[in-house]
């Protein structure tokens, strides 16, 4: 073999490393079925219902973190189909609404929509955690574009959630959001923040 053939070879053995790790030791690899047998089991019926506070940080493609968030939530359902309306409030100053509808049958498969979701998001509930595929397009001011999201839910014993999800574009990251979610105690869910949010 000549050098060239050797490079090439290296090149290849590389490729090969990138899709493996992809494919089997990371975010994207992670399968509802991973999480069957494990920690208390995820209802979206009861775990994303009523009023529900909110923190979270986005990281950019450095990896450093580009925005801070808190929002407030609330969940109603009508049997195994349900609204989660979203309030976010931006370390910018910006407010941000969004409101899904959510349908979940009885073998665990979710379908979601959003004003702002292209198309039907896809995912399933299993064991303690929540997968959910979908695109979304951004606001005009983040530039519009449309990327594929990776939502990852996982239900802690106290009934926290906690979330993360990865956006890409042409299959490159390009931000990575990690939050909790905290039911909020009926007495506590009047209070001059939540109500301000309402």
């Amino acid at each position: 073999m000549n050098l060239f053939a050797y490079a090439i070879l290296g090149e290849l053995i590389i490729l090969a490393l990138i899709v493996l790790r992809s494919r089997y030791a990371s975010f994207r690899a992670q399968s509802p079925e991973d999480y069957a047998e494990q920690g208390p089991t995820f209802d979206l019926r009861q775990h994303l219902s009523g009023p529900i506070q909110c923190e979270g940080v986005i990281f950019g493609p450095l990896g450093r973190v580009t925005s801070r968030f808190v929002a407030d939530m609330n969940g109603d359902w009508q049997g195994n189909t349900g609204t989660l309306a979203e309030v976010f409030h931006y370390d910018s100053g910006s407010i941000q609404h969004r409101a899904w509808t959510l349908a979940v049958d009885e073998g665990g498969n979710i379908t979601a929509t959003a004003p702002d979701v292209v198309g039907k998001g896809q995912g399933r509930v299993e064991g303690s955690s929540v997968m959910l595929r979908y695109r979304i397009r951004l606001t005009p001011e983040a530039g519009g574009h449309v990327l594929d999201v990776t939502d990852w839910m996982y239900l802690m014993e106290n009934g926290t959630i906690m979330n993360r999800s990865q956006f890409r574009k042409f299959g490159f990251k390009v931000a990575e959001l990690v939050a909790t979610m905290r039911p909020v105690p009926a007495a506590a869910a009047q209070t001059p923040f939540l109500a301000a949010a309402e």
